[in-house]
């Protein structure tokens, strides 16, 4: 099977899954997310948030195809680009990383080192950029409760698996760190916890089959 890496662009956003190309959890604050789910167009401000950060900041994410098929992805970017990022108890993220937003590996491509790929591909890249680290929002309670966090914030429990480093402490929503010259030099061990934490981060188990007649250069 051919894999191939590629950044997100306004044209590789329709190969996300559907759920996550309709949400606006991380671009919009929660005031302007429920608006945008109200007027009925999270979709547009998706497409508008990720052509401002590629024109402002560059690449802000990546997808991992096997055989054409879109397998995973992750999505990254400064914290001043993301809103949501202000609305935890344990804001901010540190001035010297990039936030990790959210993340998916397809069940059926589970286990074939996709998670690895992705996030060392944005590790490389956030790497180029001159930034040092990771962060992300764990959830402590994931699972316990039924609200949006569920879908949108990992458990805190497997990022601490593939060695983020709590930074702030919660309750609910404690503050992880993952320097990057870690995350390009991941062992099999931590590259098995990786499938599973990008594996629990998306409620859907499929995503956009890629049409038929897309290229396969990268």
């Amino acid at each position: 099977m051919s894999r191939r890496l590629v950044s997100l662009t306004l044209d590789t956003l329709e190969d996300l899954p559907s759920s996550c190309r309709q949400c606006v959890y991380w671009e919009l604050d929660p005031v302007s997310a429920d608006r945008a789910r109200g007027a009925g167009h999270p979709g547009l401000e998706k497409e508008a948030w990720v052509s401002q950060t590629l024109l402002e900041w560059g690449a802000c994410g990546k997808l991992v195809y096997v055989d054409d098929m879109p397998a995973g992805f992750v999505l990254y970017a400064p914290p001043a680009y993301v809103p949501r990022s202000m609305a935890f108890p344990t804001s901010p993220v540190s001035p010297d990383a990039g936030l990790l937003m959210t993340a998916k590996v397809v069940p059926a491509f589970a286990g074939g080192g996709l998670g690895r790929m992705l996030v060392q591909g944005a590790a490389r890249d956030l790497t180029k950029r001159g930034i040092k680290a990771i962060e992300a929002f764990g959830d402590a309670k994931f699972g316990d409760s039924d609200d949006s966090a569920r879908a949108c914030v990992a458990p805190a429990d497997y990022f601490l698996s593939v060695g983020f480093k709590t930074v702030r402490p919660h309750p609910r929503f404690p503050r992880l760190r993952l320097e990057l010259r870690t995350a390009l030099s991941w062992k099999s061990d931590v590259e098995y916890a990786l499938e599973k934490l990008l594996g629990s981060m998306s409620p859907e188990s499929l995503l956009r089959p890629a049409p038929a007649t897309r290229s396969s250069a990268g």
